[in-house]
């Protein structure tokens, strides 16, 4: 009997297993912060695009709405998603979460001397230079989402609502 128990107190059979259970609640817990990490990066990413291709399509044809309505409703679009029907979903961001920001420089020479900013399409029609002056005007959509965490116990402290705030600007030139 002392032979064997000499023989288990020896052998190193098993210490592998060990050491991977000491180790494996280390490595579970990388991998949920990588897994959470990518996919709120690829939110972004999402968001980011939704907001690209409302301009782009901006560009090319403001079809039978206004200029601010399409640019919300094709950033929706784009960032939820289409159903097989080729409508767009109506999660996980609404036109409330679409922002379109118009914006007009003054410039004396290549000076800007003056600049202002709406989010009324009106407003900004109104708005004009003093004589003498470049106009120069811009349009901007800025598209904002949360991101929640599948593990919220490992980043609950992100921001007090235990979300990931993303969001993404996208703009262009207009005259």
């Amino acid at each position: 009997m002392r032979r064997l128990l000499a023989h288990l107190v020896r052998t190193e059979i098993g210490s592998v297993t060990i050491e991977l259970a000491l180790i494996a609640p280390v490595l579970i817990g990388v991998m949920i912060g990588i897994v959470d990490v990518s996919n709120a990066f690829s939110r972004q990413l999402a968001v980011e695009q939704g907001a690209h291709r409302a301009i782009e399509k901006i560009m090319q044809t403001t079809e039978t709405d206004t200029v601010e309505n399409t640019l919300k409703a094709e950033a929706v679009c784009q960032v939820n998603g289409t159903n097989a029907d080729g409508t767009c979903k109506t999660s996980p961001i609404t036109a409330a979460n679409v922002t379109v920001t118009y914006r007009i420089d003054c410039l004396t020479g290549s000076t800007v001397s003056s600049s202002r900013t709406t989010t009324d399409s009106t407003a900004f029609d109104a708005m004009n230079c003093a004589t003498g002056q470049k106009e120069a005007d811009y349009i901007e959509v800025t598209v904002t989402d949360k991101y929640t965490p599948y593990f919220r116990t490992f980043f609950s402290a992100i921001n007090a609502d235990g979300t990931y705030h993303v969001s993404a600007t996208a703009g262009m030139r207009t005259q």
